[in-house]
C-alpha cells in the first residue's frame, strides 16, 4: 500500500525514472511513518478507558512514531514539497494528532503539564497558518478538520485558564463556521452553532469577576498552589491516607457544559490537580522519564471523568479504580447529579429506600426533577442509590454529592469501619440565588473557590485585584484556623481526622466548613435544607458554629463592606 501511495505522489512530479534514490526513499520512509502513526493513532480508541497501565505501553509506542514523524517532515520538508506534495494542513494535521496525544495523556493521568504541551502543538499551528489554505480547497471534510481543531484548542486553553486565547479562538472559529455554512450547504450547521453557544456560556459561567485597574479582567486559578492548603502543624495529630484516584461524576439537566465537561465537572476537576509546570523539553515523551528526573512533589490523584454515565458504566469504572488503589490510599467519588426521589412510602429505612441520584439511560424521558416510574413498589433502576456505595466502603472512600436529594446519602452505615466521609450540599437554595443553578452549584463553587462563592452570596458581581489578593490572604488565614479547630475538636469522628493528612482532602474539608459556617450565618439561607450536611455528622459548635469562626466570618463581610448580609446576634455569647 505504501508502495502504491509513493507512486502515485511522485508520478505527478515529472518522470518517475528522474527522481534520485535517496530522495524516493525520503518519500517512501515518510509514507510508511504517517501509515504506521495513523494506525497506531487509531488504534488509541480500542484501548479501554479504565484501567492505569494497559495503555501506557502502546500510548509510548504512538508518541515514539510521531516524535518521528514530526523530526523526518522538519528535516526533509523540502524533498517532501517537491516529490510528495506535501501541504501544509497535512504538516497541521500531525501537529494537530500530537495535540491530541497529549491531550489523552493529561485524561490518563492527571497530570496537568502535559496540558502545556497540547498547547504548544495547538498554538504552533495558529501562529504558523498550517490550516490557513484548507478553505481555498474545496473539500468540506477538511474544513471540519480545522474547526475540529479550534474546538480542542479551546478545551486545553479551558482548562488552562487562558480565557484570553478562548475569546480569540471563539471569534476565530466563529468566522470559520459562517464560512462554512456560507460555502457548503451542509446538515451540520446547528451542531456547530451549538458548540460556540456552549463555550459562550461556559465562559460567562463564573458569577463574579475580578478587574484590574484598567479593567481587564483577571485571570484567577483554582488548582492546588503552594500555599494552597493550610500547613500541618505540630501536634496535628491526621491520618497518613493519600487521595490516589477520583471519580468526577456530572449528570445535571440543563448545566452548562463544553464537550464532555460540565461546569460542576470541570471546577471539581481543577479542585483535584496542582498547578502544571512546563515540561522540560518539547517532546519529551510522556512515561520515559528517568527517575532521577521526577519532580520532588507528590502526583496529582489519577481522575477519571464521567459525563452522563449510564449505571453501568459508572460501576465499571468505580470497580475499576477500587480495584487498583493502592494501599494506604483514598477512592473520591464526586456526584453533580440531579436528584432522584423516592415515590410510594416506604416502611423500611434502607439504603435503597432514600432515592439517590440520576444515572443516565437513553430511553427514559426525564421532566426536571421528577422521575415518574411504572410501578411504586419498585426502586428507581437509574440512579446511584447509597446501598451502590456500600460494596466500596471497604477501602477509604471520600464521596461528594452536590444534589437536590444529596441527603440521601446521610443514611449511610459504615459496615466495615475504614474512614468514610460524605459531604453533602443543600438541597434546595434560597430563592434569590436558583436562577443560578444553570451555572454550576453554589456548592461546589464554594469547594473551588470559596472567595467567588462569598462574593456571590453577598451580592457582589466584581471586585478589584487588590481587594480580592486581599481577601484571599485572609481566607487562607480562616483556612488555618478552621484546621486547627478540626484537628483541636475532642468530639469529632476519627474519619475526618483520617483523611486530613492529605493536601487535597484537607482543602476540601476546610472549604466545606467554611462553606457551611457561612450559609448558617446568612440572612437569606434560613431552611435547614440550605445549608450542607455530612456524614458522619460534624460537631457544630466547635466547627461549623463554633464563635471563633464566625466572628472571621464577619471580619471577611466587613473588609467587603457587606457586613449586613449576615446576622450578628449569632455572636451575642463570644
Amino acid at each position: 500500500r505504501t508502495e502504491f501511495a509513493v507512486k502515485e505522489t511522485m508520478s505527478s512530479g515529472g518522470a518517475e525514472d528522474d527522481i534520485p534514490q535517496a530522495e524516493r526513499k525520503t518519500v517512501t520512509d515518510f509514507c510508511y511513518l504517517l501509515d504506521k502513526s495513523k494506525q497506531l493513532f487509531n488504534g488509541l480508541r480500542d484501548l479501554p478507558q479504565y484501567g492505569q497501565k494497559q495503555w501506557q505501553s502502546y500510548f509510548g509506542r504512538t508518541f515514539d512514531v510521531y516524535t518521528k514523524l514530526w523530526k523526518f517532515q522538519q528535516q526533509h520538508r523540502q524533498v517532501l514539497d517537491n516529490r510528495y506534495g506535501l501541504k501544509r494542513w497535512q504538516i497541521g494535521e500531525i501537529a494537530s494528532k500530537i495535540g491530541q496525544l497529549y491531550y489523552h495523556y493529561y485524561l490518563r493521568t492527571s497530570e496537568t503539564s502535559y496540558l502545556n504541551e497540547a498547547f504548544s502543538f495547538y498554538s504552533a499551528i495558529r501562529q504558523r497558518s498550517y490550516y490557513s489554505q484548507v478553505n481555498k480547497e474545496d473539500r468540506p471534510e477538511l474544513v471540519v478538520k480545522k474547526l475540529r481543531y479550534y474546538a480542542r484548542f479551546i478545551v486545553v486553553c479551558l482548562l488552562l485558564n487562558k480565557m484570553d486565547v478562548v475569546k480569540d479562538l471563539v471569534k476565530e472559529l466563529s468566522d470559520e463556521i459562517e464560512d462554512y455554512t456560507h460555502r457548503f450547504n451542509t446538515e451540520d450547521q446547528v451542531e456547530w452553532n451549538l458548540v460556540l453557544q456552549e463555550v459562550a456560556a461556559f465562559i460567562e459561567a463564573d458569577p463574579v469577576m475580578v478587574l484590574n485597574d484598567d479593567n481587564t479582567i483577571v485571570i484567577t486559578s483554582n488548582r492546588l498552589s503552594e500555599t494552597g492548603a493550610p500547613l500541618l502543624e505540630q501536634g496535628m495529630i491526621v491520618g497518613q491516607l493519600a487521595l490516589a484516584d477520583a471519580l468526577i461524576i456530572g449528570n445535571c439537566n440543563n448545566q452548562v457544559k463544553f464537550s464532555e465537561l460540565t461546569i460542576d465537572m470541570f471546577r471539581m476537576l481543577q479542585a483535584l490537580e496542582r498547578e502544571p509546570m512546563n515540561l522540560a523539553s518539547q517532546m519529551n515523551k510522556p512515561g520515559m522519564q528517568e527517575s532521577t528526573e521526577k519532580p520532588a512533589r507528590r502526583e496529582n490523584p489519577h481522575k477519571y471523568l464521567l459525563y452522563k454515565p449510564t449505571f453501568s458504566q459508572l460501576y465499571t469504572f468505580l470497580a475499576a479504580s477500587f480495584k487498583e488503589l493502592p494501599a494506604n490510599s483514598v477512592l473520591l467519588i464526586y456526584l453533580s447529579a440531579t436528584g432522584v426521589f423516592p415515590s410510594g412510602r416506604s416502611d423500611s429505612e434502607g439504603p435503597y429506600d432514600f432515592g439517590g441520584v440520576l444515572t443516565n439511560s437513553n430511553r427514559d424521558i426525564i421532566n426536571g426533577d421528577a422521575i415518574h416510574k411504572r410501578n411504586q413498589s419498585y426502586k428507581e433502576m437509574h440512579c446511584l442509590h447509597p446501598g451502590d456505595l456500600y460494596p466500596f466502603t471497604r477501602k477509604p472512600l471520600f464521596i461528594i454529592v452536590d444534589s437536590s436529594n444529596s441527603v440521601a446519602y446521610k443514611n449511610f452505615t459504615n459496615l466495615f469501619g475504614q474512614p468514610l466521609v460524605c459531604l453533602l450540599s443543600p438541597t434546595a437554595y434560597p430563592k434569590a440565588l436558583q436562577d443560578q443553578s444553570q451555572r454550576g452549584s453554589l456548592f461546589t463553587l464554594f469547594l473551588n473557590n470559596p472567595l467567588m462563592a462569598f462574593l456571590f452570596v453577598s451580592g457582589l458581581s466584581s471586585m478589584r485585584r487588590g481587594l480580592w489578593e486581599k481577601c484571599q490572604d485572609y481566607l487562607r488565614k480562616i483556612n488555618r484556623d478552621i484546621a486547627q479547630l478540626l484537628t483541636h475538636s475532642r468530639s469529632i469522628d476519627q474519619s475526618f481526622l483520617q483523611f486530613f493528612g492529605d493536601e487535597f482532602l484537607r482543602l476540601l474539608l476546610t472549604r466545606f466548613i467554611f462553606c457551611s459556617a457561612t450559609m448558617r450565618m446568612h440572612k437569606i439561607f434560613r431552611e435547614t435544607r440550605n445549608y450542607p450536611e455530612s456524614y458522619p455528622q460534624l460537631p457544630r459548635d466547635e466547627t461549623v458554629e463554633n464563635p471563633h469562626l464566625q466572628k472571621h466570618i464577619l471580619e471577611l463581610a466587613s473588609i467587603l463592606d457587606v457586613r449586613n448580609v449576615f446576622l450578628e446576634n449569632t455572636l451575642d455569647d463570644y
